[in-house]
């Protein structure tokens, strides 16, 4: 298999920098016209960055959370679309290189060296709540030990239609504990529905995955359940993802914000200013949007050193202390991003609402992508932590 390039820290983020901006040119004729990122998905696997937490032992960089959460927010600032893509991928190689033999990661990490990528095939419409599933592994008819036969229905499956393996959770057995079946996009028996129409993150194609009657092999098979019975920056790391794309939707919707009120909208009467961008109520306002933006990434930052460090040195203490500081930017970020996309059109005026401009979609992309998981429970376990000392729990959504 051909390897793509192993990046370094400094080179992922120069290179996510550069494709995020060239992502962004053609963001808001995709979101119009629902045009599927299959070829950028493409560039971005082929440049790497898709591997870059492959660890060293498997000829990668293992590159730290810090950086994952960088370079997403770039691509996410260029097109969050394409930035929430890969989110799953890196969540199912952290998932890989926690659960998995090592047997099972130097058959599945090589492939993702070679530029394959991993989708996801998670939740489910219809159970009680979000972790609650009906998706089941049975033990192969013939009574073979080794096979299983895996049946279910996904939804939210972000990436899978551009995915070569699409990680499963399921019971292993009738009620038996959560696993991952690691099944390929192209086997017999799965089927992958583009059926994802939704207010903002129109081209994620997180539609519905079909699994009928798919063969796996137990050495594709790895527990999922025991993720959380100790210490782990599992969750923190999934969440921070998530916080990373929202920054960017709030950062590209502040400097649209700017862009269309340096060169396009005109000045308030009342103001007595021949530009907008001279209104000192107008320029109020992009200050507080900007002090929001960059309290939102600094938490950011701050979150990703805190994952990154509990990674070096992990206990009960260093995981919680991830966990909380992630929750903190994830609710930084829910609010900046919906508050500032919503805003941009008070600055930038009644022309910025004409839909040619697609400036809505910052908006659109934002109140969609942070009802991924409500940012008031994040402040919720905060506030138990702050007034108590109480400890945050362990699961993925935190």
């Amino acid at each position: 298999m051909h390897e793509v390039p192993v990046l370094g820290d400094h080179e992922a983020i120069a290179i996510a920098a550069e494709l995020g901006a060239e992502f962004a040119k053609g963001a808001a004729e995709r979101d119009r016209s629902k045009i599927l990122p299959f070829e950028q998905v493409a560039k971005l696997a082929a440049s790497g960055l898709t591997a870059i937490t492959v660890p060293d032992r498997f000829g990668g960089a293992g590159l730290p959370a810090s950086t994952v959460a960088e370079v997403i927010r770039l691509i996410a600032k260029g097109d969050p679309n394409i930035g929430q893509i890969p989110h799953s991928h890196f969540v199912f190689i952290n998932q890989l290189l926690l659960q998995g033999s090592p047997e099972q990661q130097a058959r599945i990490l090589p492939e993702v060296l070679a530029g394959k990528t991993l989708g996801n095939a998670q939740s489910e419409r219809g159970t009680r709540h979000i972790r609650d599933y009906a998706t089941t592994l049975r033990p192969d008819p013939s009574g073979d030990d080794g096979l299983w036969r895996l049946n279910g229905t996904k939804f939210y499956c972000t990436g899978a239609l551009f995915a070569d393996w699409i990680p499963t959770l399921a019971h292993l057995g009738e009620d038996g504990p959560l696993h991952v079946a690691w099944v390929r996009r192209d086997a017999d028996g799965v089927e992958v529905v583009d059926d994802w129409e939704a207010l903002g993150q129109r081209t994620t194609a997180s539609g519905t995955v079909r699994l009928t009657d798919v063969v796996v092999t137990a050495d594709l098979i790895t527990d999922f359940s025991a993720t959380f019975t100790g210490p782990t920056t599992y969750g923190a790391f999934a969440q921070l993802l998530h916080a990373a794309i929202d920054a960017g939707i709030a950062r590209a919707a502040l400097e649209d914000a700017a862009e269309f009120v340096t060169t396009k909208s005109r000045p308030h009467p009342d103001a007595g200013v021949e530009r907008a961008a001279d209104d000192p109520l107008v320029v109020h306002a992009f200050g507080e949007m900007e002090l929001a933006v960059r309290g939102a990434e600094a938490l950011l930052a701050e979150a990703g050193r805190a994952v990154d460090r509990a990674d070096a040195d992990l206990d009960e203490t260093t995981a919680a202390a991830a966990t909380l500081a992630v929750a903190a930017a994830r609710a930084s970020t829910t609010k900046s991003s919906v508050d500032v996309a919503s805003r941009l059109f008070e600055v930038a005026g009644t022309r910025s609402a004409v839909a040619k401009e697609s400036l809505d979609r910052h908006w659109r992309n934002a109140r969609t992508h942070t009802l991924h998981d409500p940012a008031a429970w994040k402040v919720q376990h905060l506030g138990r932590w702050a007034a108590e000392g109480i400890l945050p729990p362990r699961t993925g959504q935190l």
